[in-house]
């Protein structure tokens, strides 16, 4: 559990799974959420026996994006500034929070993911989606820009030109359709979503965890490195690995002809 009821945190096994926890509301995004989810991870950063993470929503929805009458209401209403919080943070800051995680993020997306809610699918490593699940990029249905992100991680996923068509007809797309333009790898029956993310999940456990996290940092490091930088990263990380004692387990395990046991160390 978590000091706020607003986002639930489990952990079992090497496995930490995120439930945003307002289904009244579609798990809409409040400033609380966006002060405790940085704080969550965090937590789980620093914590070695988590080997990976599943992001999902309680209820019928995944996330609604951000909570307008809790984020903008009182503004509106009051003709106030906001908070400290709220004026000082860069928009979106929590997309920071998220690529700065080491850890393999899987995103099961059990129902709607609109607005901040589909950024916070585009900043999952592995996106597992729901038949009943849905997409949108609808940010201009309220005179805003995308954001958390959405401008950086749509192009890159899907590709310019298809996410500047989500962009602006601010269509809401089904799981097929989002597993057909690359925005989801795979799509399950409602009822097998979770069962589906807990296996991929336990097989992440088993890897070796330094070299899944360094793999992680090379292939986000990649979006952005020529080749000479990412061949320069990929002989640091390898150096590291050399050194892991997973890797003479592994090398063990092959002379031996058996299955490698991994610690993570």
């Amino acid at each position: 559990m978590t000091d706020s009821n607003e986002i639930l945190l489990e952990q079992n096994e090497g496995v930490a799974i995120i439930t945003l926890n307002r289904p009244e509301r579609f798990n809409s995004f409040t400033t609380s959420m966006y002060r405790e989810f940085p704080r969550i991870l965090d937590q789980l950063k620093r914590d070695d026996e988590v080997k990976a993470v599943i992001l999902t929503g309680a209820g019928k929805g995944f996330c609604a994006g951000s909570d307008v009458s809790d984020r903008l209401g009182k503004r509106l209403k009051e003709g106030g500034e906001g908070s400290r919080f709220e004026t000082l943070q860069r928009v979106g800051a929590i997309a920071l929070n998220i690529a700065d995680f080491d850890k393999p993020i899987i995103g099961a997306i059990n129902g709607t993911a609109v607005g901040a809610g589909l950024s916070l699918t585009l900043l999952c490593d592995i996106r597992l989606a729901s038949e009943k699940a849905r997409f949108g990029a609808v940010w201009l249905n309220v005179g805003l820009v995308p954001d958390v992100g959405a401008t950086y991680s749509l192009p890159r996923i899907v590709g310019k030109e298809k996410a500047m068509a989500l962009i602006l007809s601010r269509e809401v797309i089904g799981a097929e359709e989002a597993l057909k333009i690359g925005l989801v790898s795979k799509v399950f029956p409602h009822d097998q979503l979770m069962k589906e993310a807990k296996k991929l999940a336990k097989s992440i456990t088993s890897a070796p965890s330094v070299a899944v996290e360094l793999t992680k940092r090379a292939l986000q490091r990649s979006l952005d490195n020529d080749l000479r930088t990412q061949l320069d990263y990929e002989s640091y990380a390898q150096n590291i690995c050399r050194q892991t004692e997973d890797h003479k387990e592994g090398i063990r395990a092959f002379a031996e002809k058996r299955k490698p046991v991994f610690i993570g160390k």
